[in-house]
């Protein structure tokens, strides 16, 4: 009677002990293909993030030139431009590699927690079932064996006396494995830590840097503002961009038709002709289109203009809208971002494709937050109005084929 009571208070630990070991939670297994897979992801993005910074110090070696040389004044808001557009695209790849990284520490935060929980309750199981033995004495093995009343039973207490011995190599496997798990999981938090604190600072830095080319354009456009000379080079400049902006939109309306000629070439069954113009379409909504931007003033409207300083007369191909640097522009109608451009007098800009050869430009923008080929519905944010040389504006304009468009008829009222 005593001997069973031993042998069921031995026992008893290890069914425990069995059924949360094949209860526990499984982390998912990382193969070798995934790891290279993830290798490769943070090489590319790596890459990536090295190819701007070349961009940045050329432009800043360029910058270094031009400051040198004062015919070169313009042109050097360009390179400042170009510059701090590519600032930011940095300073947001490192936003979202901090985001990424973060998400990951918190990951393997989680999954240390877990693993250390399931050692500790793997340790103090296995603790149990020691003390039990040491209690008991290891002699009831040999005991078990010796009382058999039979052959069969024999056999059947030294196979089950094997599971138990395998059972226990087994865990003491297992508290090894999970142990090294958890070093693991502490070597990668800690260098995802050092990661994350490294990233923070190369974005502080970058977003000082950009700071300050910011400081440094203000005082160039102010030099320019007072400089006739310059402004009227800046006139000439003005003309130039109109031109190849025109040159942009034809490209744009030659290409639209070819993919349509092309289409139809491809179509085995000719399709019978639809009218066009249908309710909900951008040239449905004359008179009824959001604007740009929530706020700001028309500072130059459509058509001829009469410089303040100059006197002389150019001809606006949209509107300009006064605006504070920074402020949200949004699509005015569902289309799809034909490109992504930048051009002297105009900066950064984006051209919106809508239907029936519509096309919006926006022009003078600070941030970009769209890439070519993107679906863009009504009112979805494309980027942040910027600056010019006149001052911080959005540069809007509507096309309709080759055709300019005065974007005061086509938005709504005021």
């Amino acid at each position: 009677m005593i001997f069973a009571r031993r042998i069921r208070h031995t026992v008893l630990p290890r069914q425990v002990l069995l059924v949360f070991c094949a209860g526990l939670v499984a982390f998912p297994c990382i193969t070798g293909a995934d790891r290279v897979m993830a290798q490769e992801e943070i090489h590319r993005r790596q890459e990536e993030l090295e190819a701007l910074r070349a961009q940045i110090r050329s432009l800043e070696d360029k910058s270094k030139e031009q400051q040198k040389n004062e015919s070169e004044t313009l042109e050097l808001v360009d390179t400042y431009d170009r510059n701090a557009g590519l600032l930011r695209q940095l300073i947001a790849r490192l936003k979202g590699e901090e985001n990424r990284l973060q998400g990951a520490l918190d990951t393997t935060h989680s999954t240390l927690h877990s693993l250390e929980r399931q050692l500790a309750f793997l340790k103090d199981h296995y603790a149990r079932y020691v003390r039990s033995i040491y209690r008991s004495g290891r002699y009831q093995e040999a005991e078990l064996l010796l009382t058999s009343t039979s052959w069969n039973q024999f056999a059947v207490r030294n196979e089950y006396l094997r599971r138990f011995t395998e059972q226990r190599r087994k865990d003491a496997e297992r508290i090894a494995g999970k142990t090294r798990q958890v070093e693991a999981s502490q070597r990668k938090a800690q260098h995802q830590l050092v990661d994350e604190r490294r990233l923070i600072a190369e974005k502080g830095a970058e977003e000082d840097r950009l700071a300050a080319l910011a400081t440094d354009r203000r005082g160039v456009l102010d030099r320019i503002r007072k400089d006739r000379k310059l402004l009227e080079r800046q006139m000439q400049r003005q003309l130039r961009a109109a031109h190849d902006m025109e040159q942009m939109i034809t490209d744009l309306v030659d290409q639209e038709r070819m993919k349509k000629e092309h289409a139809a070439a491809e179509r085995k069954t000719p399709h019978l002709p639809q009218p066009s113009g249908t309710a909900g379409e951008f040239d449905a909504r004359k008179g009824k289109l959001r604007w740009p931007v929530t706020e700001g003033s028309i500072v130059a409207h459509f058509g001829p203009q009469r410089h303040p300083t100059l006197r002389t007369v150019t001809t606006n191909t949209g509107i300009d809208i006064a605006v504070d640097a920074g402020t949200p522009v949004t699509a005015v109608a569902a289309g799809e971002v034909a490109t992504i451009n930048y051009l002297p007098s105009y900066g950064n800009l984006i051209i919106l494709n809508h239907q029936n050869g519509f096309r919006t430009v926006y022009a003078h923008l600070g941030e970009i937050s769209v890439i070519p080929g993107q679906t863009i519905q009504e009112g979805a944010a494309i980027g942040t109005s910027g600056d010019s040389i006149d001052g911080p504006r959005l540069h809007f304009e509507i096309w309709k084929d080759r055709e300019k468009q005065n974007p005061e008829v086509w938005l709504a009222r005021q």
